[in-house]
């Protein structure tokens, strides 16, 4: 740390401790740089370091410290104001704002101490020729916190009457302000229009958008506008997440997951932030913090997680049940202190309200990785305790009647109709018959649905179900259980070879008890399909081709439960279904086959039959099937169609799994025509999906990866470099590939860089880079090296840029890449530039990129669009050289020297101008610009005429348009234009003088 030995040091020192981050350390620095400022003897120096002073413990959690500071600096300027320069005795005044919201935000304060400190403002402010806007703003919060309603409505419409002045807040920071006055009166939708210019980032300052973005989450809500709260609280809290003073801001996003079913989030977020629990240098937002700390443990005990172990003040473990009792205590003890200083009960009111306020979303995906408490996750539906529980309802709209009679016609009502829930319908039956005697028929029924339970494990009972069934007298329906029985064998044992010989004394029996008449088409085609589905086990099993033998047996067996059923169905919506399924079936055969566009057909046919029937959710897995293929076969469209009727007839049914399978694959296939918009809602559905279904770090890592690309698409910065950074944490080249995590990290370096993090960018694209490194093909390499050294460049770290241009320039060297290689030499050329005694190296380095242009374009022959963009290449060269000539004159050179110099400049540009000439109209932006730069060097070296005869040739360039179109395309014409009178103006006044 350097030593401080006069008032430059002082100020240099005062200037880089204000870029460091908010908190203790800064403003520890910021004492120790008053007392070397104490030390000068200087009192402009002492005023200077006690503002510092004051600023960063307003910017800090240490608030309280302000007063000490503010009422030293008050008491010099009323005994010597003479020593405050012009920008100090505006500061001085600015501060008295601070200084009223911070004695209000001191509860030890007494309120009559706030209004006389009102006054002292108003009497100052008036004595020094200021609006007393700032006042009446200072008066509207003072009736506001105390919850004067009728005085807040006089302050704040005075606050709006007087006239905007220096001693104004800025703009943002007002418009923040009043947008709050007409939330907090429930007018939602004028605070979000008074917020509006301030969230777009027409008006910007040290906290805004930062707070009015916190601010408008929860009356977005309100509105039903959920979309743009997740994007404001993805935008919001990146920019608060550093910003130690924002205590308040950050209490707004947590409100907002307790408030959208994002618990987790909202847990990770106080994770964070520790010290806020306990720093007591800004009660008030210590109050608002704890607030909504009681708020989500609160929420986390009504989804049964009040033993959950939560983050919370350090020194011991905490449970939501805990934490939520604590932090009310600590918050109403708060609240208490301020209503007793203010003799109001308003601010126990508030508190006490936003603790108990309801979610207002049951669950807003974020597209940021956060596991969902496990007693909130999604889940199938539980078991049925009646059967009408479960029921899909009868025609007249009824659940069903009550009792057994009842629950066994209901469940009858389901499986005859393939309703989804009639498993759960049948458990329940099972349940309400426990100590009954039923029938045998009933017995084999409840049988038969507990095998189809158990999936794959359920053979002994459906063999169960075949003897209940036998003794029922239904022999057919016995033999069809069997055949069940020896599917699922297959499917446990991995056995089609003995599940072939079980199903085949049955599928002997059932044709000769059918032809007999001794059974009818349903059971028989039970038989028939259990046989086709454990032939089709072969044919999925198989690795590569599959043998043809394989599917022939298999379509042979489809085929034989088509000829029976096909014309019979009737009404019967099981027969129907399995018309369905013999086609779905002679479509995956039709494409194992090699036959894309028959398999394509028939999955369209299945699906369409399934939805025919009136049992939309079994045609979800072939249209998922039909999207595949329609997207092998390039009919996107139709891909596009399936998916969209996929999720469409899914419904409720659908697994979370599958549901995030099928908006990942519909994001891709509308991302593909341009949609970026809808794409991003699918992958951020498709995120969601994946946490539900406990694949989080896998594929939900991936449609991260997907939704963070299509926010960059739309160039949602912010919004993309949270769910990038979030996909980060789980990809891995070992379960995604290499590809993805370099694709990741380079979108993040996009948007950092848009966001004007450089340094972070910078790590993300050396770190893509030296990922890249390694692969066979270079130019990915290249480039991330290049955007790597841009970066570094940006960030101030011109070393360090130098080199990864050089670096780059090399790859793009090795690659025959001349453009790559000669933007390299440019960028290392402007860096020399800053560097001392660096003018000779940024010549040389220069003079390199035109040798290589000009060297490149020597050997192009053949290749016109090649030779053409070369050429525009070396135009750009030397207009660049022109320019960084120009801009190395030193301005204490001897006039020869800056003379000479600006002779360089302008023959490089001139050259410029000759080269864009040989690009004809396509060159017509860059040669006039040449023109113009040209044009502006002739002035300096006093050659008006010369300066004068470019401008004129501008704007011979540029005819003047009878007519400007409505959408603008004219504009850089228009541009040009007035360049060049101005240009011609100055030539005129040079002449004149």
């Amino acid at each position: 740390m350097s030593e401080i030995t006069d008032f430059d040091s002082l100020r240099r020192a005062m200037a880089e401790n204000g870029e460091r981050p908010e908190g203790p350390a800064r403003n520890a620095r910021a004492e120790q740089l008053l007392v070397a400022a104490e030390r000068l003897n200087i009192p402009l120096a002492v005023i200077e370091a006690l503002g510092h002073q004051l600023k960063v413990y307003n910017y800090s959690s240490e608030k309280d410290k302000m007063f000490v500071p503010f009422a030293r600096l008050l008491r010099m300027w009323d005994e010597r104001p003479g020593d405050f320069d012009e920008y100090e005795t505006h500061s001085l005044h600015w501060v008295f704002k601070w200084m009223s919201s911070g004695m209000l935000d001191q509860p030890h304060v007494p309120l009559a101490s706030v209004e006389k400190w009102l006054g002292e403002m108003e009497h100052r402010y008036r004595l020094a020729g200021h609006s007393e806007r700032a006042v009446r703003s200072a008066e509207f919060s003072v009736a506001a916190h105390i919850g004067d309603a009728a005085r807040a409505e006089r302050a704040f419409d005075a606050w709006l009457a007087a006239d905007r002045d220096t001693m104004a807040d800025c703009h943002a920071c007002e418009l923040h302000g009043q947008g709050w006055w007409r939330a907090e009166c429930g007018r939602d939708e004028e605070a979000l229009e008074l917020w509006a210019p301030v969230l777009e980032g027409a008006y910007t300052c040290a906290h805004e958008p930062h707070s009015a973005l916190a601010s408008s989450l929860v009356p977005l809500l309100r509105l039903g506008r959920a979309d743009e709260a997740r994007a404001n609280h993805l935008r919001g809290f990146r920019l608060v997440r550093p910003m130690e003073s924002m205590r308040g801001a950050y209490a707004d996003h947590v409100e907002f997951c307790a408030l959208t079913g994002n618990e987790a989030r909202g847990l990770e977020l106080l994770a964070e932030r520790p010290a806020y629990f306990t720093d007591g240098g800004h009660p008030r937002s210590r109050l608002e913090f704890l607030s909504v700390v009681v708020l989500l443990m609160e929420r986390l005990a009504e989804l049964g997680l009040d033993g959950q172990r939560v983050p919370g003040p350090p020194g011991r473990d905490w449970t939501a049940a805990g934490l939520a009792a604590h932090a009310r205590g600590e918050a109403l003890a708060l609240a208490a202190r301020f209503d007793e200083r203010n003799g109001t009960t308003h601010v126990s009111e508030r508190a006490r309200a936003r603790m108990a306020r309801r979610p207002l979303v049951e669950r807003l995906p974020l597209g940021v990785r956060a596991a969902r408490p496990a007693a909130a996750a999604v889940t199938a539906p539980p078991p049925v305790q009646e059967a009408r529980a479960a029921a899909v309802p009868g025609p007249d709209g009824s659940d069903g009647p009550d009792g057994l009679d009842g629950l066994l016609a209901e469940a009858r009502r389901l499986s005859d109709t393939l309703r989804p829930n009639a498993v759960e319908a049948w458990a329940a039956v099972a349940r309400a018959a426990e100590g009954v005697e039923l029938a045998a028929r009933d017995r084999a029924e409840i049988a038969d649905h507990a095998a189809i339970a158990l999936g794959p494990a359920g053979a002994e009972t459906f063999a169960q179900a075949a003897e209940l069934y036998a003794e029922a007298g239904d022999p057919g329906e016995a033999l069809a259980a069997r055949a069940r029985a020896a599917y699922v064998h297959a499917l446990a044992e991995d056995d089609v070879d003995g599940a072939l010989a079980a199903v085949a004394g049955p599928y002997d029996e059932i044709l000769a008890l059918y032809a007999d008449g001794g059974t009818e088409v349903p059971q028989t085609a039970g038989v028939l399909m259990a046989r086709a589905r454990i032939l089709m086990r072969r044919v999925h099993e198989a690795e590569g081709p599959v043998a043809e033998p394989v599917l022939r047996d298999a379509e042979c067996a489809v085929r034989e439960v088509l000829a029976l059923v096909d014309g019979r169905t009737g009404d019967d919506v099981r027969l129907a279904a399995r018309v369905a399924e013999g086609h779905a079936m002679l479509a995956e055969l039709a494409t194992r086959a090699g036959d894309a566009e028959a398999g394509a057909e028939l999955f369209a046919r299945a699906a369409a039959e399934f939805t025919e029937a009136g049992l939309p959710w079994f045609a979800v897995e072939y249209e998922a099937r039909l999207a595949g293929l329609a997207h092998h076969l390039g009919d996107m469209v139709e891909a596009e169609r399936a998916l969209r009727a996929a999720l469409e007839h899914g419904g409720p049914y659908l697994e979370p799994v599958g549901r995030a399978q099928l908006h990942l694959q519909l994001a891709e296939v509308v991302g593909g025509r341009g949609q970026a918009d809808e794409a991003a809602e699918h992958a951020l559905e498709a995120a969601h999906w994946a946490d539900e279904a406990g694949e989080g770090p896998a594929f939900g890592a991936w449609a991260r990866h997907q939704l963070g690309g299509y926010l960059v698409r739309q160039g949602r910065w912010a919004e993309a470099a949270e769910v990038l950074e979030s996909a980060l944490a789980d990809l891995s080249a070992e379960t995604h590939g290499d590809g993805p995590v370099v694709q990741t990290m380079w979108w993040l370096g996009d948007c950092l860089s848009e966001l004007g993090e450089h340094r972070d960018a910078a790590e993300r694209r050396l770190r893509a880079a030296e990922i890249a490194r390694h692969w066979p093909e270079q130019h990915d390499h290249a480039t991330l090296a290049h955007l790597a050294a841009e970066s570094l460049g940006h960030a101030g770290l011109h070393a360090d840029a130098d080199q990864a241009y050089t670096r780059a320039g090399e790859l793009w060297r090795t690659l025959g890449n001349v453009h790559g290689l000669v933007r390299s030499l440019r960028a290392r050329a402007w860096l020399a530039l800053r560097t001392d005694d660096g003018t000779d190296a940024a010549r040389a380095l220069m003079t390199s990129a035109v040798e290589e242009c000009a060297d490149a374009l020597g050997a192009t022959d053949d290749d016109e669009e090649a030779r053409l963009r070369l050429v525009a290449e070396l135009g750009h060269t030397h207009r660049q050289f022109g320019d960084l000539l120009a801009r190395s004159a030193a301005e204490d050179a001897d006039d020869d020297s800056i003379r000479a110099t600006l002779e360089d400049a302008l023959s490089q540009v001139a050259e410029a101008v000759a080269v864009f000439v040989a690009l004809g109209d396509e060159g017509l932006s860059a040669r006039t610009g040449a023109e113009l730069a040209a044009g502006w060097l002739e002035t300096d070296l006093g050659r008006p005429a010369d300066a004068a005869a470019r401008a004129r040739a501008v704007l011979r360039a540029y005819p003047e348009p009878e007519a400007v179109d409505d959408e603008g395309e004219d504009e850089p014409a228009r541009g040009r234009r007035a360049e060049a009178e101005q240009l011609l103006q100055v030539v005129a006044e040079q002449a004149a003088d």
